[in-house]
């Protein structure tokens, strides 16, 4: 896996965004670095319970982000027409990044192989890239913990510590 300190590989994926069903663009990483700390939080799947909660978490603590000039970009395998009804039925307020070819997943090294025995999905993860495109954060599930609002808020104090300096 990515770690801390390395540079974030860069990639191009589709994004949606959530307004329509095809509310579908396209998302370079790199293009964003210069926007503030950017927050790649990959998740297994849509519409599961952990990744409800997960994405939630992340949806009612968005205010204090872009506060700080961060942006949040969830990042998943599903295709982005299923995100865009992802992001509707969930109130989500951030783009979804679909990563369908498994691009990104492979290029962070998260990736979850046998996701119900059948397929290859993102391994629950969540890294911090600062405006130079250097990972600053990495976190990545190693058992049954949930504590998202904790990691979310331990998130938040590493953007707010980037935007600080």
């Amino acid at each position: 896996m990515i770690d801390t300190g390395e540079s974030a590989p860069d990639f191009t994926v589709p994004i949606a965004r959530g307004e329509a069903y095809n509310d579908v663009g396209e998302f370079t990483l790199s293009e964003h670095l210069s926007e503030g700390p950017v927050v790649l939080a990959f998740f297994p799947a849509a519409f599961t319970s952990g990744c409800t909660e997960e994405m939630c978490t992340f949806r009612d603590s968005l205010n204090a982000f872009e506060a700080v000039d961060s942006s949040v970009y969830g990042i998943s395998t599903d295709l982005p027409f299923a995100q865009n009804e992802f992001i509707r039925q969930e109130g989500l307020t951030f783009p979804l990044l679909s990563d369908f070819e498994h691009e990104a997943i492979r290029a962070y090294d998260v990736v979850r192989e046998g996701f119900y025995d059948v397929m290859f999905v993102a391994e629950r993860s969540v890294f911090v890239i600062d405006d130079d495109g250097e990972i600053v954060y990495r976190w990545a599930e190693t058992g049954d913990e949930r504590d998202f609002p904790a990691l979310v808020e331990e998130i938040r104090e590493t953007v707010e510590t980037l935007a600080a300096d």
